[in-house]
């Protein structure tokens, strides 16, 4: 890539930037809605609980089911002793 597209991709990426940090100003969450019930928040370890524990017990036991589940043949893997390199 030429400088120029670099620098027409960089301007590109920090105007992008730049609308979606103003347009998702946090001032705009002060005004509240007509009908807006907010709950009660969530403690420190129910946050992450819910953001970091679950989606790491969820792909434990995806990768577990997948590895489990496995049927292909073992001459189909590829491993260092089945390798087979062209000699020219």
């Amino acid at each position: 890539m030429d400088k120029k597209n670099a620098l027409r991709t960089g301007a590109l990426a920090a105007g992008t930037t730049l609308m979606m940090l103003l347009m998702s100003s946090p001032a705009l969450a002060l005004t509240r809605d007509d009908g807006d019930d907010p709950g009660t928040g969530l403690s420190v370890i129910e946050t992450l609980g819910l953001y970091v524990v679950a989606p790491l017990v969820l792909f434990g036991v995806v990768a577990g089911l997948v590895m489990v589940l496995d049927k292909s043949k073992e001459e189909h893997r590829v491993t260092s002793t089945n390798i087979r390199t062209k000699n020219s």
